[in-house]
């Protein structure tokens, strides 16, 4: 298989280094990235460059593409990608706009590609082992679920500027995972919010953290607390609880140590970076692309799902703005 990469900043970086070094049936056709950083580093490690995107989707030769360039580029790149005819993984969100987004999604249902958006956590070990448990009825009927996502330091306040606010940015990936975990749809969205980390954040127009109540169609419930800081660590856990049990996954941690002494029992403080925390996910997601391409099979993470994520996410703002309950029907 013959793929293209746009974009090679920190994420890009992860799937070019995953695919030559796990994927030996995958060539590497074209990189592009506007920036002089990225040629370099591409050049490196010979491969083709381009600083322009068009030369990709230009490509005879290229079978899909990899979307990991800036969120405001991502819709224009996957509509070209898909009148095209190659097949995308792009990494989310494919817009900050819904009416965009179904733009986009309209596009590729037509062109007949394969689009896979990049929740990586869904690929994670710990919560594949969660998902199939739940699954396969372990806990009976799961009725709560809970989750955790704290990191271990805010971003830049130009990225808070770009990003489309915690929820569009951070959250998104916990709404993804409530979804994927329960295997429910949303039917209604209660959040708070606060200024709690940093008040340029505040200044910025967002907030850096959060409490959200998620209410399925059955009643069933999801509870997510989101922090831009936690000061020991890439704080990210989850746990469902069902009619006959209940299931955990904590915190990955560099080692597994344990000191025990006179003032009381430590160990290592959580992986401190999504990059280490989630290693081995990107790896695996894109082991899912690949496998859906080459077994005409339909990806794990699809449009709609990304989808489905954004319109909690746009409730959730919705629901801080207003202070109530916003249900899903109202997006």
């Amino acid at each position: 298989m013959e793929i293209g990469i746009a974009g090679v900043g920190r994420i890009g970086k992860i799937h070019l280094e995953n695919i030559l070094q796990r994927f030996p049936d995958i060539d590497v056709t074209l990189v592009a990235d506007p920036s002089e950083e990225a040629a370099a580093y591409v050049h490196e490690k010979n491969l083709n460059f381009s600083y322009n995107y068009e030369d990709i989707v230009g490509n005879k030769e290229v079978d899909a593409v990899i979307v990991c360039s800036p969120t405001n580029t991502h819709a224009d790149f996957v509509i070209d990608a898909a009148k095209a005819g190659k097949h995308i993984f792009c990494e989310k969100p494919l817009d900050l706009s819904l009416g965009r987004v179904k733009e986009v999604l309209d596009m590729v249902h037509h062109s007949g590609v394969k689009l896979m958006l990049g929740f990586n956590r869904r690929f994670d070990p710990n919560f594949l082992k969660i998902k199939s448990m739940v699954s396969s009825g372990k806990i009976g009927d799961p009725q709560i679920l809970k989750i955790t996502s704290r990191d271990p330091g805010p971003p830049p306040i130009s990225y808070v500027k770009v990003s489309g606010g915690l929820f569009m940015d951070m959250a998104i990936h916990d709404f993804d995972m409530a979804r994927y975990i329960m295997n429910k749809e949303v039917a209604e969205v209660y959040a708070k919010g606060a200024v709690l980390v940093d008040k340029a954040i505040g200044d910025a127009g967002d907030i850096d953290s959060a409490l959200t109540t998620l209410v399925f169609e059955d009643g069933t419930m999801a509870n997510i607390d989101n922090s831009r800081k936690a000061v020991y660590g890439y704080d990210q856990r989850l746990e469902v609880f069902g009619a006959e049990g209940m299931l955990k996954a904590d915190n990955n941690f560099p080692d597994n140590h344990q000191y025990y002494g006179t003032e009381g029992i430590h160990g290592s403080l959580p992986l401190n970076f999504f990059l280490e925390r989630y290693t081995t996910s990107y790896l695996n997601e894109m082991d899912a692309f690949f496998k859906a391409i080459k077994n005409n099979a339909e990806m794990p993470v699809s449009g709609d799902d990304g989808l489905e994520a954004m319109k909690i996410a746009l409730a959730a703002k919705i629901s801080i703005r207003e202070n109530r309950p916003v249900s899903l029907n109202e997006i």
